[in-house]
């Protein structure tokens, strides 16, 4: 198999399906220069990171407590510099159960430069959070950058929902000033996918006929985007969040 070809492979399986400069480039990731071996993965990866999100599932806290012992600080910063959502994720998350606080700029940067896809939602809750002054500049900076990138799918809503779950906490009104922009993004990015779409039903007409083309328009008529705005899913999640931290 050709290198380059395998080295796609591997960036997108590790999450890096777009890859983007931003005005964060300068901002210094934090990062391994070591493979993690297959022991550290099946221990500390894979019995978790399909798992940490599912509200309704917590078995998995079971097996971690088993582990409570050998969850350090360098575990977590070992899975955080790891290139991989799967990784960051879970690191991220035992990163808030241990508290330990001064990874914040290491999360906090991987939201604003979001190397890889999978995991913003994440990093945006744990910001939420710990509820300071720094990370929620941190949502901030992201929302003042990546909402005026349309053609980039990222992490907005779930970063817009942190804040605005913020403003119920905190009684500010910070949503407010980025609607505007959020409305606007939306409306550029349904022209972006309108724009897509008719190039994709014009390869449709050419392999399929005309009748085929016609027929994968009308069906994306019917689909409906819901740009709605929702705190229930932070809630829910930061109450999980409090009542396991205090099992570490």
């Amino acid at each position: 198999m050709n290198n380059d070809f395998q080295e796609e492979l591997n960036l997108h399986s590790a999450g890096a399906i777009i890859r983007h400069a931003s005005v964060f480039n300068h901002l210094e990731s934090h990062q391994n220069n070591f493979q993690l071996s297959k022991e550290f993965t099946d221990k500390w990866v894979l019995p978790l990171y399909m798992k940490i999100r599912n509200k309704h599932d917590l078995s998995w806290v079971d097996y971690l407590l088993e582990l409570k012992n050998e969850l350090t600080e360098d575990v977590t910063l070992t899975l955080l510099g790891d290139f991989n959502w799967r990784t960051r994720t879970v690191g991220a998350y035992l990163s808030v159960l241990k508290n330990y606080k001064n990874q914040i700029p290491i999360i906090g940067v991987h939201l604003l430069k979001s190397e890889v896809c999978y995991a913003g939602d994440l990093y945006a809750l744990i910001l939420a959070y710990y509820n300071t002054p720094e990370t929620i500049e941190y949502l901030h900076k992201y929302l003042e950058y990546y909402l005026q990138k349309p053609e980039l799918d990222f992490d907005q809503e779930a970063v817009l929902e942190a804040v605005a779950y913020l403003d119920v906490i905190n009684k500010t009104n910070n949503l407010s000033k980025y609607l505007k922009l959020w409305n606007k993004m939306l409306e550029e990015r349904n022209e972006i996918s309108k724009v897509r779409n008719i190039q994709i039903a014009k390869i449709v007409e050419k392999q399929e006929g005309k009748e085929s083309s016609e027929k994968y328009l009308k069906n994306l008529d019917q689909v409906i985007i819901n740009p709605e705005l929702s705190i229930k899913h932070i809630t829910e999640q930061i109450k999980i969040f409090t009542r396991i931290e205090t099992l570490f």
